[in-house]
Order: C-alpha cells, then sequence, then structure tokens
C-alpha cells in the first residue's frame, strides 16, 4: 500500500509538493520556535550558572511620609558581620555631577550616565571583568580617576583606557583608568561612571551614604540572609529598605519568553491545521481525478478495504513527507540562528518526534473521507466517468 500510495504521489509531483509544504511550513515553525526559544533558555541557565543566583541588592525604599529614604553610612559594615555574608560592596550615587567627553560638551547633554562613587571590592562582589585598563584601588580611589561601564564607554566613544585617556567629570578632568565588561546582574552599572568614595566625597560633594549595596552569600543560605537584610541594613527603619534578587529579573524574562513561545508555537499549530486541510483537498481532488484508475482496480478483484487502504496511505505519506521536510527546515533554521547569538543549539527530541507523529495524524484524518468516498464508488460507476 505504501508503494501504491507513493505511486499516486510521482504521478503528480507538484501537488504533492505545493500540498507537502502547507504541512512543511507549520512543522518547521513549531520546531523552529520551540528550538530557537530552549536555545535561549539553555544559554540564560548557563549565564546564571556563571554568574550565580547568589547575589542579592539593598535598596533605600520611601518614608511613611512617601518621602526617599537613605540608607545609613554604616550599612555596609554592618551587613558583612553577618555570618553567612561572603562579600558585600556598595555604589553610592554623585548627585548633580554628569561625565562628557570634553569640557565644551553642554552640562545638559549627560547621555544617560550616572556618576557613582564605588567602593574598592566592588569588582569582586559583582564578579566582574574589565576590558580594559585596571579597577581603582588605594591610591587611584583618593584622585581623579574613573573605571566606565561598558555602556557609558561606547556612548563616550571611549574604546580603551589609558593614562592619556581623560573625561569632563563635574567640573574637572578624570583619567580613565579601566573600562568593565558587560555586568548581566548589575546593568545600571553598565551605564555609569564609578569614582573612589574619597575623591568623590572630597571633591564631588558625596555625602557617604550607599544607595546600592551587593551581596553575596552561599546558594544554600541566601534566603536566611535576604530575611535578615532589611533590618540589619536599617535597623532603625527596616520598612524603608528593599531587597531584591538580580537573577529574579532574569528569570522572569526567561518566563515571558516561554509565554511568547506558547503564543508562537499556537500560530505553528494553526499553519500545520492548515496544512492539514490543504492536505485533504488534495485528496479530494485526486478521488475525482482518478476515478478510471479506482474503477479498474475494483475491477480487477481489489476490495473496498484495499482502495481505502490505498488512499489513506497516499495521505499519511503525503503529510509523513512534508513534516520531515518541515522538522528539517526547522533544525537548520534553529541552528542558524542560535549560531549567529553564539547559543547553544538545543533541539528537543519529543519535538522531533512529535512533530511526526503529528503529520501521521493530521494525514490519516485528512485522508479518512476522501479515502471513504473513493472506496464507495462501484466500478461501473467509476469506469463510466468521464
Amino acid at each position: 500500500m505504501i508503494r501504491v500510495g507513493g505511486t499516486g504521489l510521482r504521478t503528480r509531483p507538484l501537488r504533492a509538493v505545493l500540498s507537502a509544504l502547507g504541512i512543511a511550513i507549520g512543522i518547521a515553525a513549531m520546531t523552529s520556535v520551540v528550538g530557537i526559544s530552549s536555545s535561549s533558555q539553555a544559554q540564560l541557565s548557563a549565564l546564571l550558572d556563571r554568574l550565580g543566583t547568589n547575589m542579592l541588592t539593598v535598596t533605600p525604599g520611601q518614608t511613611l511620609f512617601g518621602e526617599d529614604a537613605s540608607l545609613p553610612k554604616q550599612s555596609v559594615g554592618m551587613i558583612a558581620r553577618i555570618d553567612s555574608v561572603e562579600t558585600v560592596s556598595a555604589t553610592g550615587t554623585v548627585s548633580d555631577t554628569t561625565v562628557r567627553r570634553t569640557d565644551l560638551i553642554p552640562a545638559i547633554e549627560t547621555g544617560g550616565i550616572s556618576v557613582q562613587a564605588a567602593e574598592l571590592d566592588l569588582l569582586e562582589t559583582l564578579e566582574a571583568d574589565l576590558a580594559s585598563g585596571t579597577w581603582l584601588n588605594d591610591a587611584t580611589a583618593r584622585y581623579p580617576a574613573v573605571v566606565l561601564g561598558s555602556l557609558a564607554a561606547e556612548r563616550l566613544g571611549i574604546p580603551r583606557a589609558g593614562p592619556d585617556v581623560q573625561v569632563w567629570l563635574g567640573n574637572r578632568w578624570f583619567t580613565v583608568v579601566g573600562i568593565l565588561d558587560p555586568v548581566p546582574l548589575a546593568p545600571e552599572i553598565n551605564s555609569s561612571a564609578l569614582v573612589g568614595s574619597p575623591v568623590a566625597q572630597q571633591h564631588l560633594g558625596f555625602d557617604g551614604h550607599p544607595t546600592k549595596i551587593y551581596e553575596r552569600s552561599s546558594d544554600e543560605t541566601v534566603d536566611a540572609v535576604r530575611d535578615a537584610l532589611a533590618a540589619t541594613a536599617n535597623p532603625e527603619n527596616p520598612e524603608e529598605v528593599k531587597v531584591s534578587r538580580p537573577s529574579d529579573a532574569l528569570a522572569a524574562r526567561e518566563a515571558a519568553d516561554q509565554a511568547f513561545t506558547g503564543l508562537l508555537v499556537g500560530l505553528g499549530a494553526v499553519a500545520l491545521l492548515v496544512g492539514g486541510i490543504g492536505v485533504a483537498n488534495t485528496m479530494v481532488i485526486s478521488v475525482l481525478e482518478r476515478r478510471g484508475e479506482i474503477g479498474l482496480r475494483r475491477a480487477l478483484g481489489a476490495t473496498k478495504g484495499q482502495i481505502r487502504t490505498q488512499f489513506l496511505a497516499e495521505s499519511i505519506l503525503l503529510s509523513v513527507l512534508g513534516g520531515v521536510a518541515g522538522a528539517l527546515l526547522g533544525a537548520m533554521v534553529t541552528t542558524v540562528y542560535a549560531q549567529s547569538r553564539g547559543w547553544p543549539t538545543v533541539i528537543p527530541l519529543w519535538v522531533l518526534a512529535g512533530s511526526i507523529v503529528a503529520t501521521v495524524v493530521i494525514g490519516a484524518v485528512a485522508g479518512l473521507y476522501p479515502s471513504a468516498r473513493a472506496a464507495r464508488l462501484s466500478p461501473t460507476a467509476a469506469l463510466s466517468s468521464p
């Protein structure tokens, strides 16, 4: 029956290709959407494993009267005394201070770059890397030296750090001693100019209050530390402290991607349904055009069941060919896209297996009516039809 069904497809190759194309598009859409989503999730999981999910941030909230609160100057030291805390550091926003490429650029053109006073152990706490230059130390933290975040350096047009590279920060020149690589768990650092706390207090009017504290502890103790952070950072007013986990934002993004993937898979299913209807339409037309063949086979002794099985096998074979082509196309699209983004290529086996099963089901359903209609034709009526 498969051989006979294949013969029916070979005699009408163009129609078979166009009918299988609808199935192929639906399967390719579903395979590529699930594959790209799985590759993205694998990349995100690898990123979280590399960065760790044990970093918490502490920021000031609001007072009872709706005003902006502030963290005590001693909050970093108090958090460091928590037993399970491995490392802690902080940054403080330097208000009314801008950083520009030269002093000729108007102060209003900030480029969205903020100036932050940074603790010396910030690089270790964030587990960040330098793209160029060095990090602040005890000496450079007291002098006009600055480390730029990756986005800040890009906006200022500074590709590298060096003793001859300077920016106009506040009302004086600062030497760019370092440029950071992107920091995924602390995106605000990417658009910041980081200076030492001593020079910020001496020359830029920094009040010494941290505006964001970064803390790391072991994975086993992170929840316990999270419960204790607010009361430790501000014992007098713990309700004015906000504690968050930056990795939760990445997990939320993954959940949003999964929801979006569900929508796209639904669209792929619609395309698959349209392809199934196309196969059914092709098989109905095939029955009408091949009445003479059906009558001849019946006259030569073929039973109704054999005629029904022949056209059902032809429908299933047509759908399976489209499904295999769609699965290969979807896998190729996933591979090309993942490689272009530097992601690992992940195509779940259940997607490929499910694609073949889906095409078999669609082919069987699409061929039920045409095959039953062909089986009902009597030999005399079929042979006498034009």
